[in-house]
């Protein structure tokens, strides 16, 4: 079986002032994912991560059928296959009234166990970092670990590579510079590379509370409803949830990842121990009619407490409206997953799309033509390819999730749904990545699934 709680042996550390074609900061799914796409380009690549594996990352854990396939095309998908975890087989969707509906994943993905996995993204992300570690120092490339980032370099705006050092701030280690034609930013929602890019190059505003949400999420033993290695992910718009919501997601046999997610901006709108996503957590499983009673048996895994947030890819206002959801390149630079905002409205999942803009930066650099630094429209065109991909989809789950807002039209929503194939495979389809999707950005399709009888 793959293991995922060993050290990864990493290598040497490059020596000062080393020179690379590709920077990236970040060794999560989107950053490793990245490193290996262009190392198997032939680019010289530094891999950073500030932690140390194996570390936990909290998330839903949900790995969609999107991810799939650049998971497989980076030879992955084995490893996950070796170890525990969870596979989806439908999504159930439940709403405030108690109607609810489980829709069933494309049966010819399922088969090809290409429809999606649960896992936790401890193993999840040692397996991707792992498998870029190889990939990266076949090319000739460094990987190196517990290595903080604290600056961004540039020239008169182009981003020229970065600077840090070992071990958490106050550490007395050697400052190392690094150099590259290209920087990637991965690093999160409070990815630094992203942030130069943004708000110290540009001026721009990174973070609106309007396109954040605060998440919250546990490891839970025993869950009621909850048999075997294979069934559906739970995802509830309830009345104690609502502006956002609650799910269940299973990520091996007996072990389900339960959490609540919100929009900030609404998040700060509630009163009292509303506020707290863990309290109002903590209530839904001890309080709630439905779920109480699903708990009841259950236990806690202790220490697996996590609350985090993420950048939504909602179409939004801003300075340059024409780069959505944000400002995410530039000369020298190209950021990918949360540190390009690119996390479902909807569901919040964001694996899927930053795997994508992982994959389309090795598309959009070329390490001889770019030798003397990334230009800056180069970088505009990953901008239009990006927000081309998957802008429509993305704004089509913003409407979604303005929809959660309304308690009555949630509970018709997911009644109708229960009723009606069209409707369920539209809210299937924000997640599980299929070509009957593309109806989605149909605003016929829309009225006639919605309006009409």
């Amino acid at each position: 079986m793959e293991s995922w709680e060993k050290p990864i042996e990493t290598g040497q550390v490059p020596e000062d002032r080393a020179m690379f074609d590709v920077i990236v900061v970040g060794g999560g799914p989107c950053g490793s994912a990245a490193a290996s796409y262009h190392s198997m380009n032939g680019s010289k690549v530094l891999l950073i991560e500030k932690e140390i594996w194996p570390r936990d990352k909290p998330c839903g854990d949900a790995v969609g059928g999107k991810s799939l396939s650049h998971v497989k095309e980076l030879g992955v998908k084995a490893m996950i296959e070796e170890t525990p975890h969870f596979t989806v087989d439908s999504i159930v969707f439940g709403s405030a009234n108690g109607n609810s509906v489980r829709v069933m994943l494309p049966k010819e993905e399922f088969e090809k166990k290409m429809a999606g996995y649960s896992l936790p993204r401890v193993q999840f992300d040692y397996m991707m970092f792992k498998r870029a570690v190889e990939l990266v120092s076949g090319a000739g490339g460094s990987v190196i670990q517990g290595f903080d980032v604290k600056e961004v370099h540039d020239n008169g705006g182009r981003i020229t590579g970065v600077s840090g050092h070992f071990g958490k701030r106050g550490s007395e280690s050697q400052t190392l510079h690094f150099s590259a034609p290209l920087t990637i930013g991965a690093g999160g929602y409070r990815c630094p590379v992203a942030t130069a890019l943004v708000e110290r190059i540009h001026g721009e505003v990174m973070r609106d509370d309007d396109h954040y949400c605060g998440a919250y999420r546990e490891y839970w033993e025993g869950v009621g409803g909850f048999e075997g290695s294979e069934g559906p992910i739970e995802i509830h718009f309830i009345d104690e949830v609502i502006p956002g919501y609650f799910w269940l997601f299973p990520v091996s046999e007996g072990v389900v990842n339960v959490g609540i997610g919100m929009v900030i901006s609404e998040q700060r709108k509630q009163k009292g121990v509303d506020k707290s996503l863990k309290k109002k957590q903590k209530w839904v499983i001890e309080e709630h009619p439905v779920f109480k009673e699903r708990f009841k048996n259950a236990k806690l895994v202790p220490g697996s407490q996590k609350g985090w947030q993420l950048p939504f890819g909602s179409p939004r206002k801003g300075p340059v409206p024409e780069f959505q959801p944000r400002r995410t390149a530039g000369a020298g630079v190209m950021c990918v997953g949360d540190a390009a905002s690119l996390v479902d409205p909807f569901t919040g999942e964001g694996i899927g799309n930053g795997l994508v803009s992982a994959k389309m930066t090795a598309k959009y650099f070329d390490r001889e033509a770019h030798s003397e630094g990334f230009p800056e429209e180069v970088a505009t065109e990953y901008m239009t390819d990006l927000w081309s991909t998957l802008g429509k989809e993305l704004t089509n789950s913003h409407r979604l999730q303005k929809i959660v807002k309304w308690k009555r039209v949630m509970n018709w929503f997911v009644g109708k749904a229960s009723r009606k194939e069209e409707m369920a495979d539209m809210m299937t389809g924000m997640i599980a990545d299929k070509e009957a999707q593309k109806a989605l950005w149909s605003p016929w399709f829309l009225f006639k699934t919605i309006i009409l009888p």
